[in-house]
Order: C-alpha cells, then structure tokens, then sequence
C-alpha cells in the first residue's frame, strides 16, 4: 500500500512539474498580436521618427499578419504622445519616441503623470544625428571658434532652445566653458532652423535632419555631431569629443516602448522581428541614413542600458546646472 501511495505522489509531483513548466512555454510563446497594433509617435509627420515608424509599420504588417498604424501626437514637449500611450495601457499600442523627448522631464515638469517604469524599452532602432550648426554667415568653421565667438562678445550670440534632452546638453557646454549666449526659445524646431539659416539665431544643437533643407540651400553649416560615432552619411564631420568637447557627447536613442506589466520575452520577440525586417530589406536602413538616422538595432536590456546611460547624462549636467529633479 505504502508503494502504490508513494508511486501515486511521485506521479501527482511529476505532473504539476510538467504543468507549470507548460504553462510558462504557453506565456513565453502567446500569441502576439492578435489585432491592429498602432505605434504613436512624439513627433510630427515627417519627423526622422515619423520615417522610421512608418517602415517599420508597412514590413511589420505582412509578418504579425495584422495592420499597423502610425499615429502622430506632436507636442506638449512629448506628454501628449506619452499621456495617449499610457492612457491606453494596451500591449498592442506602443510608444514610438527619442528616448531625449523624455529623459529630461524630471527637470522640467512638476507632477510628471506617468513614472518611468510606465515606458518599457523594447527595441533600439536607431541613433539620431544630433549637430551643432551655424549660419554659414557667421563664417566660423569649428566648435573652437564658436566658443572664441562667444567669449570675445559674451550675450552677443543666439541660441535655439526648443526644451529636452538637446538644450540640456547645450547649457552644460555653455556653464563648463564659461561662455554666455542668449536663448531663443521656439516652441516649433523647424522655425529655429528657418531662423538660423537667416542668421537671426547663430546656433542650433538639433537633430541634422531639422537643419538639412538649410544645409542644402547654402545658409547653414555644421561643426560637429554629437553623437560617439561618425555619421555614415556625413564621414567628415567630426564628432564633439574629436573636437575637444566630450562634454558636448549625445546619442540620440530612437525605438519603440510598451505599456508597464509587457513581458520581456514579447519584447524579445519583438525585437527579434524589428532585425529580421531590417536584415531582409535594405532600404529601411538606406532611408535611416537618408533621415539622419544610424540604424542600431538593439534588444530590451541594452536599450535599457543605453537609456540609464542617457538619464546619468542628464542628472550630471542638471547638477552642474544646479538643478534638481521637480516633485
């Protein structure tokens, strides 16, 4: 009797053993997506965001076997994307959005009504070109020069400030280098591009594909990128650290974020499709480029990382800056 008991447990333990470890398969492997997915976007149509969004959307559609749509929500220094993502609080609505639309938050917004655990990274797609550029009236050359310019008539030069991650950086490079120069806020970045081909702003640390229609009609130049690499599409230009201004260093970090409570394996597979579509079709990463965009696809825990990276960016300048996180 004692066998056939002992036999009949072993058995019992055996089968919840196999139940629980077919049970976690089932969750690694649940179907996703089982309708349309939409990504929102921070920016507007157009935007180097918008580009990315979109190609990824149209080669995702076929391969999840579900429409995906791209949904605009400009403004608001990105709360209005963020509040709308999170407001939905859907694992088929993903946040598409710079990482720098949101790191600097807690510096500039009381009351922030989502907490960073709301934005799960899923997938680095890619690395914004980030410049600092000039009227190509001004006649200076390098970043060397412009902080020359500055210091022989401090307050004389303008600045294009448009909130975020960029302006942040800019001030830092302004308060180690002793240098004073006047911001212009502008609440639409195109107009402070506009503006600076005009020479009624001398200075524009921004995204290159911002200040690209002014580079190629002549009026703008650019000094520097800010990024830790060359851009591909612009291999002479150097970077701010090879300039002599590490301080000045930003990668911009473009991809994609669930809703809290997304399981890191669905991300993984997410992640994993965003490669495939990228490493079969050549032109999603042509057009990147073409948008002042490195592609850099990365999964859930480095893109996570590089985002940590960005917030302690952030956190240093912000001291230096006397600043301190808002309630």
């Amino acid at each position: 009797m004692r066998s056939k008991m002992n036999s009949l447990v072993a058995f019992i333990v055996v089968a919840t053993a196999g139940l629980i470890i077919a049970s976690g398969t089932l969750s690694a492997v649940e179907p996703w997506p089982t309708r349309t997915v939409k990504f929102i976007v921070t920016l507007g149509a157009g935007s180097g965001s918008d580009i990315g969004a979109r190609l990824l959307a149209d080669r995702l559609s076929p391969r999840w076997g579900q429409p995906v749509i791209v949904e605009n929500r400009p403004g608001g220094d990105a709360l209005v994307a963020i509040n709308a993502f999170v407001g939905a609080h859907d694992k088929h609505v993903l946040l598409y959005a710079p990482s720098g639309s949101f790191t600097s938050h807690p510096y500039l917004h009381d009351n922030l009504p989502y907490k960073p655990d709301d934005l799960l990274p899923i997938t680095r797609v890619s690395n914004t070109v980030i410049v600092v550029a000039v009227p190509m009236e001004l006649h200076i050359e390098t970043l060397a020069q412009l902080a020359q310019a500055a210091r022989q008539k401090p307050g004389a030069l303008n600045w294009v400030g448009v909130t975020g991650t960029n302006d942040f950086i800019f001030e830092g490079w302004l308060k180690r280098e002793g240098l004073t120069m006047t911001k212009v806020p502008y609440r639409n970045p195109v107009d402070g591009a506009k503006d600076l081909g005009e020479n009624r702003v001398q200075v524009y640390l921004t995204a290159l594909t911002i200040v690209r229609p002014q580079i190629d009609a002549g009026k703008v130049k650019v000094l520097a990128v800010t990024n830790s690499v060359r851009a591909p599409t612009e291999p002479a230009l150097p970077t701010a650290k090879e300039a002599g201004y590490p301080g000045l260093q930003l990668d911009g970090l473009v991809g994609l974020f669930g809703p809290s409570g997304m399981s890191l394996e669905l991300r993984q597979k997410i992640t994993a499709d965003i490669r495939a579509v990228a490493d079969s079709d050549p032109t999603i990463k042509e057009r990147l480029n073409q948008t002042g965009q490195i592609p850099n696809i990365g999964g859930p825990e480095e893109f996570a990382k590089s985002i940590d990276e960005q917030r302690s960016t952030i956190a240093a300048v912000a001291s230096e800056l006397g600043l301190k996180p808002l309630p």
